[in-house]
């Protein structure tokens, strides 16, 4: 059986269960649940934190997991690899310090920088030939400066506005632009690959409608230039035949726009329907 570990809470856990439930998978029905059979897919999920994956799949335990690309490159676990983007969880990391102290990385020299992230900041400061005194925390790095225990933090940033109530303004480049990634151990197990194709089918439909529409069909060639499709649209003939039935797979944002510039032209009946998962 290819075992799978799967986030057990945090922000990334809800769609990473989502999306194993959309591709086929029997997930946990109890949230207390740590070990979950799905014998007819073959496979076995473990609910584990975050933090902890990357290391249970980089030592070869676990056989592929879903965890943060931040995590993943904080564990320094060299078995572990990411080998594909899931598209949700997104989070950009960024360093932060009192208002007009700091410009640039290079300005931290010697400087004490709290973060959840040791391992990450290290690696990125040891790239910038910059030496730090990290100060790890597991939370509210924000507040470190102002309690004293820092003189920066590195961290997540949305907004912004959590480290500008702590009294802090971003400097310097970005650190890392992170996201959910599913990471593989160093020897790529069977069913991999059946779980990748999947998952990539349910990104394609959390991305992409289904577009039906009725034409005149000396149109054809105007419409394909506004909507064409992943390949090609699939045409149709209609019992009148100056018609066509035009259906076609459009991006899900802008599909109204589409909606208006196929209207414009001269199609109707225009029927939008979601997709539930795909193999393309």
């Amino acid at each position: 059986m290819l075992r799978i570990a799967v986030p057990n809470k945090g922000s990334l856990a809800e769609t990473a269960s989502e999306m194993l439930h959309e591709a086929g998978y029997i997930g946990r029905r109890d949230p207390k649940d740590l070990h979950v059979i799905d014998p007819q897919n073959e496979v076995e999920f473990f609910y584990l934190r975050p933090k902890d994956i990357a290391t249970y799949v980089g030592s070869g335990a676990l056989d592929v997991g879903i965890t943060g690309r931040d995590l993943l490159l904080d564990a320094r676990m060299p078995g572990a690899r990411e080998i594909e983007a899931l598209g949700f969880g997104d989070s950009t990391f960024r360093f932060a310090g009192p208002p007009g102290r700091f410009d640039t990385v290079e300005d931290l020299e010697g400087a004490r920088v709290a973060t959840a992230y040791p391992g990450l900041v290290d690696a990125f400061l040891d790239e910038h030939g910059v030496a730090v005194d990290l100060v790890p925390l597991d939370g509210a790095v924000e507040s470190a400066v102002r309690l004293g225990v820092a003189d920066a933090v590195a961290d997540v940033v949305s907004t912004g506005t959590t480290l500008r109530q702590a009294g802090l303004e971003i400097f310097g480049p970005v650190l890392l632009q992170s996201e959910a990634v599913l990471i593989t151990s160093p020897t790529q197990a069977e069913g991999t690959d059946t779980l990748l194709r999947r998952l990539r089918g349910v990104m394609v439909a959390r991305r992409y409608v289904m577009v039906d529409y009725d034409l005149p069909a000396d149109l054809v060639d105007d419409a394909v230039k506004i909507a064409p499709g992943i390949e090609s649209p699939t045409i149709s003939p209609l019992r009148d035949p100056a018609w066509v039935a035009v259906r076609v797979m459009v991006a899900r944002k802008g599909v109204n726009q589409v909606m208006d510039a196929l209207y414009g032209i001269g199609a109707r009946a225009i029927l939008v329907t979601a997709i539930h998962n795909a193999r393309l």
